[in-house]
């Protein structure tokens, strides 16, 4: 029900998900009339594999999560949240408010062991491909051990989803040099240094788009910041495309020659195939998808859900943080790496 256009995206984004691929069901969470009003328009019936958990409430968007999670217990998220929590789903997709999101999620699925906080993990394009980063915004102040979990749960998030054994992970910095950066980020460094993972060191904003590591951590704050900026660098390039490309006659000829690498490039750096947060740290699977994706980039959310559930990436993380603390409680300075056979 949520995101800027509810159900008018996600019921057709559930439909096509469904379409083209046939060892998937989901259920459709939210207010029953709307919903069946949407399927009735697209000539969907409910069935085995399409079924509707009725919600009598919506967190608004720009409702406070706090009065979301005390005030609505029968909202479309705490419901879809629930069946979760239940076991009758896997994971829960949502494009509704993301304070509301994370503090319900946290509140009904609890933390798995080891993990403080969650994170909001998301996937974007790199020239080598892709990288993830975390946080992206659940936690504006962190400690070094927070940094130090999301590198553990980012580094198991891609070896489950993509089946890298040693993905590299990358702590984003002000500089390179180990002197670099405030107290918590040094000691973060040396955390993750002395955890075993493949740490590939410190690096800059600039390293995100190189594709330098196959994850990037940081606080909420920085990883808010950086990708909004992103966001923001790539609408005014592609204005600025347009403006030239139209500016007279002879720019207009040459757009249409151009079409073809342009659609190209288009295609190549298209956001919405990178729909899709990952909520990391908790006892069940949540996607957040962009609160302005079209049902292309909300199928896409639904199928990182699919892949993390097939991924057993809940196991994984929790094996791998058990892992950790077992060597931290042998090694309390740190000072040994994990045995090879520790390795994600």
């Amino acid at each position: 029900m949520g995101g800027d256009h509810g159900p008018h995206v996600t019921v057709p984004a559930v439909t096509n998900y469904l379409d083209r691929n046939s060892d998937v069901d989901i259920v459709l969470v939210g207010l029953p009339d709307v919903i069946e009003s949407e399927l009735r328009a697209r000539g969907t019936a409910l069935g085995p594999r399409l079924r509707l958990r009725p919600a009598s409430e919506v967190v608004g968007m720009d409702e406070s999560p706090a009065l979301a999670l005390r005030g609505k217990k029968d909202s479309s998220m705490r419901v879809a949240i629930n069946l979760v929590k239940s076991g009758e789903a896997q994971a829960c997709v949502s494009a509704g408010n993301t304070g509301a999101l994370i503090a319900t999620s946290r509140f009904v699925l609890k933390m798995l062991p080891g993990i403080d906080r969650p994170a909001l993990a998301v996937v974007l394009p790199t020239m080598q491909g892709h990288t993830y980063v975390l946080d992206l915004g659940a936690n504006v102040d962190c400690t070094a051990e927070h940094l130090l979990q999301f590198g553990v749960m980012g580094a198991t998030l891609v070896s489950s989803v993509e089946n890298k054994t040693r993905p590299s992970v990358g702590l984003l910095n002000i500089g390179e040099e180990e002197i670099k950066g405030n107290e918590v980020v040094k000691q973060a460094a040396e955390l993750l240094r002395d955890s075993g993972l493949n740490f590939f060191g410190n690096i800059e904003g600039d390293d995100i788009y190189k594709g330098t590591t196959d994850v990037v951590v940081c606080d909420g704050f920085v990883g808010n910041v950086a990708l909004k900026t992103s966001e923001g660098v790539a609408q005014m390039l592609s204005t600025y495309l347009r403006q030239e490309f139209k500016r007279n006659l002879l720019t207009r000829l040459a757009g249409v020659v151009a079409l073809p690498v342009i659609k190209a490039f288009k295609r190549r750096v298209d956001h919405r195939q990178y729909n899709g947060a990952s909520l990391l740290g908790l006892r069940g699977i949540v996607i957040k998808s962009h609160g302005s994706a079209d049902s292309y980039a909300f199928g896409c959310a639904i199928g990182r859900a699919v892949d993390e559930v097939s991924g057993g990436m809940l196991r994984h993380i929790s094996e791998r943080v058990a892992q950790l603390q077992h060597h931290s409680r042998k090694t309390p300075s740190h000072s040994q790496p994990l045995p090879e056979s520790l390795l994600p």
